[in-house]
């Protein structure tokens, strides 16, 4: 769900009240609860209005109900989810209408492609596919889905290996969509006549979160060079294949953050405020990122470095909480005892 709250940093606090939202107040990283333990690849997650979570494993294709004090509970089993390797059961996003619709939408790799359902939560095994036919492939397949302020869903789709995807404006591969919640295009906001994509020349980018002012950034995969954090705007050209990281040319937007692949290796992302925070799985860190107010970003700090392994997932909760889940079982991690993990840090 979309949350606009203003903070400062991690420091002081702007109190900035949005409707069924708690104010933005730094999270207090010394004094995390475990909300969940024992999962395979935590993956989408998102906030229902009473406060608990719906959290999707990868490999499973199970969607969870969690929530602090409680045994994570099976809401429902996506049908034809085809895990292998990156691929398998994704984002998922909760309507900002839940109240009214019930509805819960799920990014999955199938058989043949990567698809969009939503379903109702109430009759979670009548599943309904609203996208479908975008490319899949062990790799590079995105994933990330997220309502933004303007009620449109959003979601990040990798080059599924193909990097010439990436700059074809006929793929919806390594693109950033946007589509009405039935999977239609908008009436309006869309940069190019009947199409869903919203930006382009991605390669594999995961995190999505909007700012108070209701910027779009999200978090992307590099190569072997640079990772980046990309402010994203309507029709915006990102660079891949021909650029990775920052360059000097014009018909390609720069990115706000870059990190080496080694640093970072970004998935989710959310915002609480003026601070960005980015999961990082090969950098097995959360990095906090104050943005500037103008689009821009100063120079990141990397928390809870080494602590919990690979982080995958981060969330802003309806309470002020930031959720993290750990992604230590997806075959490229050291996982502990009881791995994979849903973190819930307070707010302070």
């Amino acid at each position: 769900m979309h949350r606009t709250i203003l903070a400062l940093g991690l420091g002081a606090v702007l109190v900035m009240t949005a409707p069924h939202t708690a104010a933005a107040m730094a999270p207090d990283l010394d004094n995390p609860q475990v909300v969940a333990t024992g999962l395979t690849v935590p993956w989408g997650l998102d906030f229902l209005p009473d406060g608990s979570a719906l959290v999707t494993e990868r490999n499973s294709a199970r969607v969870l109900r969690v929530q602090p004090g409680s045994a994570p509970v099976t809401v429902t089993t996506i049908a034809g989810v085809a895990p292998t390797g990156e691929a398998g059961l994704l984002g998922l996003a909760v309507s900002p209408t839940f109240e009214q619709d019930n509805l819960v939408y799920v990014y999955f790799t199938s058989a043949t492609d990567n698809r969009i359902a939503r379903f109702r939560l109430d009759t979670p095994a009548t599943q309904q596919v609203v996208l479908s036919g975008l490319a899949k492939a062990s790799i590079h397949d995105g994933g990330r889905i997220a309502f933004g302020p303007d009620g449109m869903l959003y979601a990040t789709v990798g080059d599924a290996g193909v990097t010439s995807n990436a700059q074809n404006q006929q793929s919806r591969n390594g693109k950033i969509l946007r589509m009405r919640p039935d999977g239609g295009v908008p009436a309006t906001g869309n940069p190019f006549p009947n199409s869903l994509v919203y930006s382009l020349g991605h390669r594999n980018p995961q995190g999505l979160a909007w700012d108070a002012q209701g910027r779009l950034y999200a978090a992307e995969f590099g190569q072997n060079t640079w990772d980046e954090v990309n402010q994203i705007v309507a029709g915006g050209n990102y660079g891949w294949p021909t650029v990775e990281g920052n360059s000097t040319d014009t018909r390609f937007r720069n990115p706000i953050v870059v990190w080496s692949t080694a640093q970072a290796s970004p998935s989710g992302a959310a915002i609480d405020g003026q601070t960005l925070y980015v999961a990082a799985l090969r950098g097995q860190r959360l990095w906090s990122v104050p943005l500037n107010g103008a689009g821009g970003a100063g120079t990141p700090t990397g928390l809870l470095q080494g602590q919990y392994g690979r982080l995958r997932t981060v969330e802003r909760a309806p309470d002020g909480a930031l959720w993290v889940t750990t992604s230590n079982r997806d075959g490229r991690g050291t996982p502990a005892a009881d791995d994979d993990r849903i973190l819930r840090f307070p707010p302070l």
